[in-house]
């Protein structure tokens, strides 16, 4: 049978992998990431977890933030994916989208898991940038800004990358202080960061 590809971040080279024993080393990282959190997170503690020797985790994966990014990727971690909707105006879909991510952020449940996977970011860019993909800030913002550009909402000089930054950034401060945001708040935010580029008032 052939196996499939390999899509670590950071694999190093070696005999190919078993499906089987990547699958149970990414989900023993994944439950006991969620368990401890990063810090208290240990190559020996996921090969025991998925009982397999450790040299096998560290002949594949050069460390635990590349374990963490490669259960990111698979959907072990975050599985919820946020996209933007294209139903409505510029404003609407934005703050739509924004109400849904802060529900997410907020959520006590997700707190250790979120600030774990920031915290991840900082050794490892791929975890980063898997965090914003979920978000939707990778190709599904893009899209949806360019769209008010075209549409008029916009003007073609709107520096779309930095209106992004600021949407991402105002959810990764959520997730380091939380706050008790009335149902108004992701209406504000996205008002506050499309207010000096609109073509027109939204």
């Amino acid at each position: 049978m052939t196996e499939a590809l390999p899509i670590s971040t950071g694999r190093r080279g070696g005999p190919p992998r078993s499906e089987e024993a990547r699958l149970a080393i990414l989900r023993a990282t994944a439950r006991l990431f969620l368990e401890r959190g990063f810090g208290h997170l240990s190559i020996e503690g996921i090969a025991a977890e998925a009982g397999v020797g450790k040299q096998t985790i560290y002949r594949w994966w050069p460390g635990k933030s590349d374990l963490v990014a490669e259960a990111l990727i698979e959907g072990f971690l975050m599985p919820e994916h946020f996209a933007p909707s294209f139903s409505g105006t510029l404003r609407d879909d934005l703050a739509s989208w924004m109400r849904i991510v802060l529900d997410f952020v907020d959520d006590p449940g997700h707190d250790e898991m979120l600030r774990s996977l920031l915290a991840a970011g900082t050794t490892n860019p791929a975890i980063g940038e898997r965090i914003r993909e979920r978000l939707g800030a990778d190709g599904d913002l893009v899209h949806r800004l360019e769209k008010g550009v075209t549409d008029g909402e916009l003007p073609p000089t709107a520096p779309i990358s930095s209106i992004i930054e600021l949407l991402v950034g105002a959810i990764v401060l959520r997730v380091f202080a939380p706050s008790n945001g009335d149902d108004g708040e992701a209406e504000r935010l996205v008002d506050v960061v499309l207010g000096t580029h609109t073509a027109r008032g939204l």
